[in-house]
C-alpha cells in the first residue's frame, strides 16, 4: 500500500531544521554523491565529545528516543530516507528537552558523505527490510556492499547490532558478516525468552512478538 504524503511536509521538515539534516535525494548517482563530503559536525550539534551511536532505518524515532533518555551520555543519529515518516520523530523531539538526538534524513548508501571514517561507536539495525527476493539482495542493509561502508564509518571495535523477525535475513547477515570478517559476538533466534538487560521494544518487536513470531539477534563487531 502507497503511503499518502503528509501534509505541508515540506514546511513542516523545514521548521525541524535544528533536529535534522536533510539530504538532497534527488542525487541519484551515489558514487559522485558521496564523493561530496557534507561531514556532520558533533560538536556544533551536540556540543560534547560524546560517543556517536546510530540507527539506520529509524523510522519515527520511538527507538532513538528512548534510547537517548536512557542514555544521556551518548549522542544518537538517527538515519531515515523516507521523509514522510522521519518528520514524526522530529517533531516528537521538537517537543521533548534531549540534547543527545539528531536526525538525517539520506539513504545509507550515503552515510559516508556525512560521517567521518571511524567517527560511529555502534550502529543499530531494527527490523530491516529483508527484501526476500534475491534480484534485491544487494539492497539489503546487510549485504556486503553496506557492511564495507559500515566498517569505514565505524571505530575500532566498533559493533553491529541487529534485529530482525525474518530468519532468511538472519542467516543471511550472519553469512555476510563472515564475509566480510565481522566478527559475531553473540546471535539469539528467540529474544522474547532469552532477553537482555537494556533491550529497547521498537514497534515492529512488539507487533511481532504479539503475534507470537521469533525475534532474532546478532551483534557483529569490526
Amino acid at each position: 500500500m502507497r503511503m499518502h504524503k503528509k501534509p505541508h511536509l515540506e514546511e513542516r521538515i523545514s521548521a525541524c531544521s535544528k533536529v535534522v539534516t536533510v539530504a538532497d535525494l534527488s542525487d541519484k548517482n551515489m558514487l559522485s554523491s558521496v564523493q561530496k563530503k557534507e561531514y556532520l559536525q558533533f560538536n556544533k550539534i551536540f556540543g560534547n565529545d560524546n560517543p556517536v551511536h546510530l540507527e539506520i532505518g529509524c523510522g519515527k524515532g520511538k527507538f532513538v528516543l528512548e534510547m537517548a533518555r536512557l542514555h544521556p551520555s551518548v549522542n544518537f543519529i538517527a538515519l531515515e530516507k523516507i521523509t514522510n515518516v522521519i518528520i514524526d520523530g522530529c517533531e516528537k523531539l521538537l517537543k521533548e528537552p534531549l540534547n543527545n538526538v539528531y536526525f538525517l534524513n539520506a539513504s545509507a548508501e550515503v552515510l559516508q558523505k556525512y560521517f567521518p571514517n571511524g567517527s560511529v561507536e555502534r550502529i543499530y539495525l531494527n527490523f530491516s527490510n529483508p527484501l526476500p527476493k534475491m534480484g534485491y539482495a544487494k539492497q539489503r542493509l546487510t549485504h556486503p556492499k553496506f557492511l564495507q561502508i559500515y566498517r569505514n564509518i565505524l571505530t575500532a571495535n566498533g559493533e553491529i547490532w541487529q534485529k530482525t523477525d525474518n530468519e532468511d535475513f538472519y542467516n543471511f547477515s550472519v553469512e555476510s558478516y563472515g564475509e566480510e570478517n565481522y566478527k559475531i559476538i553473540s546471535t539469539c533466534r528467540d529474544l522474547k525468552n532469552n532477553p537482555f538487560d537494556g533491550n529497547v521494544v521498537t514497534e515492529h518487536e512488539q507487533r511481532f512478538t504479539d503475534m507470537g513470531l521469533p525475534i532474532f539477534r546478532i551483534v557483529a563487531r569490526v
